[in-house]
């Protein structure tokens, strides 16, 4: 934490405790808060519960990172009020377990990295991504990637199966969710997949934008072609939608019958509030002013259930679903027997596609 500590300036907290609604000095909050979840939203929910504690000196928020499904099994267990999310929930994680609001706080890409000694790849190919992540695949050195690599082992590093990194990427670049070989390194730690790419002179992972972005003189960064030429990850490409299939929504998921608790209330309403301006100092893209109103109104609201078809969808901006549903998410409220059926996904196109 601390390099997040020496990005919030005190200009910057001092800017930024007024925007806390409830959050100022007297407001007679205490308790405490309890989040796990994906480590890849840990370090913004952590910055958060940090700037929220300055401002409620007698609240103690807590941070886990036990991967996204690893912390929805917490969640519908009833033993956290906010879970971390890099992807949307599962109809299977949410049955006999609580009503939730599911609440975007940013988008992220999933940066392509390999050892900072390989200087032979500059770009690779959704279909090469593919074909070396694939089930069963015996692609194990850099000749079989590409004819023109050298022959140099292939060594893999990736997130685990608990993570919501793993069910994007599996998504977006095998085709099919929780499909992909088993003879990688795996972890929900992406401090862990950093340090195995760092040390290894064949290594090739995935891990999100934010953690390349905090050890790029550890990685070397590679270009992806979805289709439409070689793309490097960034807060612009990531916002503007060219860097595709890689470019994904992040989330926070509120448990409904905590959500009326006064102490939890006033932090999701701090976290979102301030979340365009603390989303980029950890290393994410923020939504539109649009996408943080219409979560802010989903929360007022408590709408509960998933604008999501109980799964990733590629290719849909979640202003576009919040926009849709909120005011009209009766299939979604209540029950927590599942997420409500998607809207019709919004045309493929540069603003839809981030």
């Amino acid at each position: 934490m601390a390099t997040l500590r020496l990005l919030l300036t005190a200009t910057f907290v001092l800017a930024l405790l007024p925007a806390c609604g409830g959050g100022n000095d007297g407001s007679g909050l205490s308790g405490r808060v309890l989040i796990d979840g994906s480590s890849t939203v840990g370090p913004l929910s952590e910055a958060m519960a940090e700037e929220f504690m300055i401002a409620n000196p007698n609240v103690r928020v807590t941070v886990g990172a036990s991967g996204t499904g690893g912390g929805f099994a917490k969640f519908f267990r009833g033993e956290i009020d906010i879970n971390d999310a890099s992807r949307p929930v599962k109809a299977e994680e949410v049955a006999g377990g609580y009503d939730f609001i599911e609440l975007p706080v940013a988008y992220d890409g999933l940066a392509i990295v390999t050892n900072p000694s390989n200087t032979f790849v500059e770009c690779l190919t959704v279909d090469e991504l593919r074909r070396v992540w694939a089930p069963n695949s015996a692609v194990n050195n850099w000749s079989q990637v590409r004819a023109d690599f050298p022959s140099k082992p292939l060594t893999l590093f990736g997130a685990g199966t608990d993570s919501g990194t793993y069910d994007y990427f599996t998504e977006a670049i095998v085709g099919e969710e929780g499909a992909s070989r088993a003879d990688y390194t795996a972890s929900e730690d992406d401090n862990v997949l950093v340090q195995g790419v760092a040390g290894d002179q064949g290594g090739l992972g995935f891990v999100p934008l934010s953690y390349y972005e905090n050890n790029r003189e550890r990685l070397r960064l590679v270009a992806v072609d979805g289709g439409s030429g070689c793309v490097t990850p960034s807060a612009q490409t990531v916002n503007n939608g060219t860097y595709t299939p890689l470019s994904r929504p992040l989330f926070i998921y509120v448990r409904a019958d905590r959500a009326t608790d006064p102490t939890v209330r006033a932090f999701v309403e701090f976290y979102l509030e301030n979340a365009a301006a603390l989303v980029e100092s950890v290393g994410y893209v923020p939504l539109s002013e649009a996408g943080y109103a219409a979560a802010r109104e989903r929360f007022a609201a408590g709408t509960t259930g998933s604008v999501f078809a109980g799964g990733t969808q590629i290719g849909v901006t979640v202003e576009d679903l919040l926009r849709r549903s909120n005011g009209n998410d009766s299939a979604a409220a209540g029950s927590g027997a599942g997420p409500a059926p998607a809207p019709t996904p919004a045309p493929t196109d540069t603003a839809a596609t981030r």
